[in-house]
């Protein structure tokens, strides 16, 4: 059996890369698509005139689908991905890793920050949506800025402490385990948007990397996916 660790990738933004026998690839490939968007985001607010009643429908559907995908990849973690790191720091006893535990209870606490924020943008898209005005969209300039400012936060420490902390204790069945886990979270409903999205701005080898592990069907899935998915882009970061 081959003891070859992967080759784990390094994206746009990407504060750490965690070596170690997991390949931390579709960990990483989210985390850029999050940050992407939080940039996008953040310029669109800003330089979208109050006016333009359509564009301000557009983002505020591409918020709801920002804050979906972000739901369900943080559900991922907090149900299959850290309780069992956890179990195993626990089974290795805890002084095998110092600070593993309180690492982990960050992770969790960091989520709690997370979801008001992405609550308070959601209603904010809404309202410039229903009913624009400056001062709702200095409201709303407020919110991003704030979720992108945590959700940067918790990327960074995710990536220099909990996905090192991953590598180092999970086994390769708890891995696997895992990674069906996310790949069953996300309703299939929402595949047709998610493949374009995470592509969207990778790197092509990246991208090549990603479709090979995840088979034909996505090939043609981000083929046949990408045309709409660029036009509600356009639509919705016309400004940005």
């Amino acid at each position: 059996m081959s003891t070859e660790r992967p080759h784990q990738i390094c994206l746009p933004g990407q504060t750490h890369v965690a070596e170690g026998p997991h390949d931390q690839t579709g960990m990483y490939v989210m985390h850029h698509a999050f940050r992407r968007d939080l940039d996008r985001f953040q310029v669109a607010v800003r330089a979208t005139p109050v006016e333009e009643r359509d564009t301000w429908r557009a983002l505020a559907a591409r918020w709801e689908r920002f804050a979906e995908a972000l739901h369900h990849h943080h559900t991922v973690e907090d149900e299959h991905i850290w309780p069992v790191v956890e179990r195993r720091l626990r089974e290795r006893a805890e002084q095998a890793e110092p600070g593993g535990l309180e690492a982990l209870r960050a992770m969790s606490a960091e989520h709690d920050l997370v979801d008001p924020a992405l609550e308070a943008c959601g209603r904010g898209f809404t309202a410039m949506a229903e009913r624009p005005s400056e001062d709702q969209r200095n409201a709303l300039d407020v919110h991003v800025t704030a979720m992108r400012t945590t959700l940067l936060d918790h990327l960074r420490h995710e990536e220099t402490e909990a996905l090192p902390l991953l590598q180092r204790t999970l086994t390769a069945d708890d891995f696997a385990a895992t990674e069906s886990a996310a790949q069953r979270a996300y309703p299939l409903r929402a595949v047709p948007f998610l493949v374009p999205w995470v592509a969207d701005g990778l790197p092509a080898d990246v991208t090549a990397r990603v479709l090979g592990e995840a088979g034909p069907a996505y090939r043609l899935l981000l083929r046949l996916c990408r045309p709409r998915y660029a036009r509600a882009e356009r639509r919705a970061f016309a400004r940005a």
